[in-house]
């Protein structure tokens, strides 16, 4: 009885898997994929920065489901298309750019400004702009890996380039495919990059498809975090050394003459507060050095504090 159970159990878990293969899966249940996919599109622009001196700007436009031939008519002709091993979903999975945004890229990488015209041909690709391809399907490859990582872990290995949709098969050409498009800009042009993957791939993994998570921490890129560090530091920060401070009336500061004298509370052993952007920051206590005055930091100063202090105190 245990056994029939179990051979029951299973067989009615793949009868629903098949199920939902021929009918498609519901995108509106599946929220994380828009997760994933503008996750994927903004680890891709943060690393092209490392490439370019022109900035790319990368969007997600649309998540569709369709059959896989329906969605690579549409290329034919106008796209190069990479076909990638997903290793751990026994999967294969197809990103493509169309010839605007190859020629884009090509542009930005060879250090073009933008002035010249857009390019409008219908010439087979060049050389140049098939490695620029398939240096930007590595790079996608990589963003693809950290975007799916929020709900299952695989590589994405390049296994081939195709420039004719007629030879970019990732299985059965009727079967039902989710395919992502993405809008890309730079240099006062752009163009649309694919990402299709079949169905029977996500299938497995719809339950944590299902659920948007968002405890994840940002993705960060360790050059990026270091440059922004570096830049930060050397930022230049005006400091002022305060004795006292005295409130005064608008009445009183009228009647000031030259030569009158002031009075001050402080005395040498008054610290003095250092302050930026007028902001208090440290006490300190004034000194003399080499007949110059000086600062030796004696505190530091905790704002949220002292400004209770300070409103207690008056």
């Amino acid at each position: 009885m245990r056994m029939d159970g179990a051979w029951n159990a299973s067989s009615e878990s793949k009868g629903r898997d098949r199920l939902l293969d021929s009918t498609g899966l519901s995108l509106d249940r599946l929220p994380m994929l828009h997760v994933i996919f503008d996750r994927m599109s903004t680890i891709w622009v943060d690393d092209f920065r490392h490439l370019a001196a022109s900035p790319a700007y990368c969007s997600l436009s649309t998540i569709e489901s369709g059959r896989i031939n329906d969605i690579l008519e549409m290329y034919e002709s106008n796209a190069i298309a990479g076909v990638f091993q997903a290793v751990q979903w026994d999967n294969q999975v197809l990103v493509g750019f169309d010839r605007d945004f190859i020629f884009t890229m090509t542009e930005v990488l060879l250090g073009a400004d933008g002035t010249e015209p857009p390019i409008d041909d219908e010439r087979p690709f060049s050389t140049i702009e098939t490695r620029v391809a398939t240096m930007m399907f590595e790079q996608i490859s990589k963003a693809l890996r950290t975007a799916f990582a929020l709900v299952t872990d695989t590589q994405f290995k390049l296994e081939r380039s195709e420039t004719r949709m007629d030879f970019a098969v990732i299985g059965r050409r009727n079967s039902q495919s989710v395919v992502a498009k993405f809008l890309v800009q730079a240099l006062n042009s752009g163009g649309e990059m694919f990402v299709v993957i079949p169905q029977s791939a996500l299938t497995p993994m719809r339950q944590n498809l299902s659920r948007v998570i968002t405890s994840e921490p940002t993705v960060r890129d360790p050059r990026w975090s270091k440059q922004i560090e570096s830049e930060v530091q050397r930022a230049e920060v005006s400091l002022q050394a305060v004795l006292e401070k005295r409130y005064m009336t608008l009445e009183e500061i009228a009647t000031l003459a030259i030569g009158q004298t002031i009075q001050l509370q402080a005395n040498p052993r008054t610290l003095v507060t250092l302050e930026s952007e007028d902001e208090p920051v440290f006490r300190c206590l004034l000194g003399k050095s080499d007949g110059s005055y000086s600062l030796r930091i004696e505190e530091v100063i905790d704002n949220k504090k002292d400004i209770i202090d300070d409103i207690l105190s008056r």
